[in-house]
């Protein structure tokens, strides 16, 4: 197994990694308390709740570039974008305060002497300005809605910016330029058509630069050669859609032929079409575009946020738009309450719920639900990223599918991505329709798809092993005397649920929960766990994390109440060899047996 340092990248020198390391229990705790030797030796995070450091570094020279003392900037991929975050900022912050922010929107200077593919990409980045004190609010929009650009725009924006070829676009705030070297233009755009430097030059590198960064550059130019041809990223798009909509599961040669036809889908609905899946530069991005398309699309009412939810799913709802009435254990009691308030003439926008939900793997009686969507109006938002469109299929109790491509669907923790699928046969299919056509702007960067594309070929043959390794450890841990609680869909009381939505050769997905009689024995499991430990899922190796502390650190209590334990450690089971990672974990059982004795 792997010893990762505290602070170092999940997965190792990986420039663009979306995990960190925070191998003991004391160092989350720190983590969560802002204490400097742990943020001080991060080298990236999560990227909703750590700006990347190729975003902060563009942001910098934004400012410094335009004059802007004592403020700050969040970037975000278009002027559409920037104008939500700037009212979300605006509505939260003092009139003085307000006086002070902006918007600063970038794009190609044309008159410059650009190449083809430059012209055909047309990158864009909009800044959004405020006062350093503002930082916290901004960080909210960026945290909740997953709105931000990734880092690979960040790295290849920043250079165009660097070198005066993307320069504030016409009608937003004059900005005067920082004086400077005369314009050149990197290299690796003065011939046309060129992506970096030519394959016969010899690639150099420091010895520090991340082996991803060699990666990314080598892999797209033996790829596309010296050209990075965009019409192979619409391919790569629609290999995606088509593997989310279950009619693409194994490789394919993008380069030649059509690609597999729709007509037969995992998901069962045969009116399916690749339009009606979208993509996202993240997970939380497409449940806020599911949540505003509803909005849009139907008279705005309060939601309804079913069983107990992944942080910003709950935020979400609560903050952008009528508000939310939230049932957190998604019992039979919940149901018979909502029922009942429905019986009485309350009405919703729409109902969102997980399946299975996080961290507790607990499933929403999805057939009844539908029943009372139908009966009362209101339409059905299923999260499927923890149960995986290869186990199982929601989307027929579902008007709209969402899920988080960063996780099990990637793999390697190296790129971020989400989706959305609306349900052909849903009675608001038109509606919702119409205010995607209206609204959508697709913001996945380019060289962001293509790492997804590739990570996600061989997604069917791997959840098979993760299922199997999972099933592994349960069986280690259920048996233990000191483990208080499982929870894993196979063995929670709503396995019903989950089974009447698993497909033939589905399994129970690759996340587990555990819950011991006493929080020292927590601990000592989760320090003496000889395998990666940080935040995110669904990663090819076994990833671990005190989920609750992390999660909901200022809000315990309140999380205690619907059954979440806060010593609770969650295990994302990876691939690695079955009796290798039951040892691993019997060896981190011994040490809670050890502080028990103690």
């Amino acid at each position: 197994m792997p010893h990762f340092e505290l602070g170092e990248s999940i997965p190792p020198d990986t420039a663009h990694a979306v995990s960190v390391s925070l191998p003991t229990w004391k160092s989350n705790i720190g983590y969560e308390e802002g204490e400097q030797w742990v943020v001080g030796r991060m080298t990236t995070g999560y990227p909703r709740f750590f700006v990347h450091r190729s975003i902060a570094a563009f942001a910098k020279d934004i400012i410094s570039r335009h004059r802007r003392p004592g403020q700050q900037a969040m970037l975000v991929p278009t002027p559409k974008v920037a104008r939500r975050c700037f009212d979300f900022i605006r509505q939260r912050v003092s009139p003085e305060l307000e006086r002070q922010l902006a918007v600063i929107d970038f794009a190609l200077d044309i008159s410059k002497d650009l190449s083809a593919l430059l012209r055909k990409l047309s990158p864009t980045i909009s800044a959004v300005v405020f006062p350093e004190e503002v930082f916290p609010i901004a960080k909210q929009y960026w945290q909740h809605t997953g709105d931000g650009i990734s880092s690979r725009r960040a790295e290849f924006c920043h250079d165009l910016f660097k070198d005066h070829l993307l320069a504030p676009a016409t009608g937003t705030p004059a900005a005067q330029e920082t004086p400077g070297r005369p314009f050149r233009g990197p290299k690796r755009y003065q011939r046309p058509g060129s992506v970096d430097i030519s394959p016969a030059t010899p690639r150099t590198s420091s010895p520090k630069e991340p082996e991803e960064s060699l990666e990314s550059s080598q892999f797209l130019e033996e790829r596309f050669g010296r050209n990075l041809n965009l019409s192979m990223v619409e391919r790569a798009k629609s290999a995606i859609r088509r593997r989310i909509a279950g009619a693409l599961a194994h490789e394919v040669d993008l380069n030649n032929g059509p690609l597999p036809s729709l007509a037969s889908n995992t998901r069962g609905i045969q009116g399916l079409a690749e339009a009606d899946v979208y993509l996202y530069p993240c997970g939380m991005n497409a449940i806020f575009n599911a949540h505003r398309a509803l909005l849009k699309a139907r008279e705005p009412r309060k939601s309804i946020n079913f069983g107990f939810p992944y942080v910003d799913t709950l935020k979400i709802l609560q903050k952008f738009g009528p508000g939310c009435l939230f049932y957190g254990h998604a019992s039979p009691g919940d149901m018979d309450d909502l029922e009942a308030k429905l019986k009485n003439g309350e009405r919703f926008l729409a109902l969102f719920c997980e399946f299975p939900g996080n961290p507790l793997l607990t499933c929403p009686d999805l057939a009844r639900l539908r029943r009372l969507a139908d009966e009362f109006d209101f339409a059905i938002v299923v999260d499927e990223t923890i149960g995986t469109f290869a186990n199982i299929n929601v989307l027929q109790f579902a008007d709209i599918v969402v899920s988080s491509l960063t996780k099990i669907f990637s793999g390697d923790s190296n790129v971020m991505g989400g989706s959305a699928i609306l349900n052909p046969e849903s009675k608001y299919y038109k509606a919702l329709k119409a205010a995607m056509g209206e609204d959508y702007e697709d913001t996945y960067w380019p060289e962001d798809v293509i790492f997804m594309e590739r990570n996600s070929r061989d997604f069917e043959s791997r959840v098979v092993r993760i299922n199997a390794n999972s099933e592994a450890i349960c069986d280690v841990l259920r048996t233990h005397p000191l483990v208080k609680r499982v929870y894993y869909p196979k063995y929670n009381p709503s396995r019903s649920h989950y089974d009447a939505c698993r497909l033939p050769n589905g399994g129970y997905g690759g996340l587990l929960s555990v819950v011991f009689d006493r929080k020292e024995q927590a601990q000592a499991f989760y320090d003496c766990m000889d395998i990666a430990k940080g935040p995110s899922l669904g990663t090819n190796f076994t990833l671990c994390s005190p989920y609750v502390v992390l999660a909901h650190y200022l809000e315990l209590p309140w999380a205690a109440q619907f059954g979440v334990d806060p010593d609770l450690v969650r295990v994302s089971v990876g691939l690695e060899e079955t009796t290798e990672l039951q040892d691993t974990f019997r060896r981190a059982l011994k040490a809670a047996e050890d502080v028990s004795i103690s």
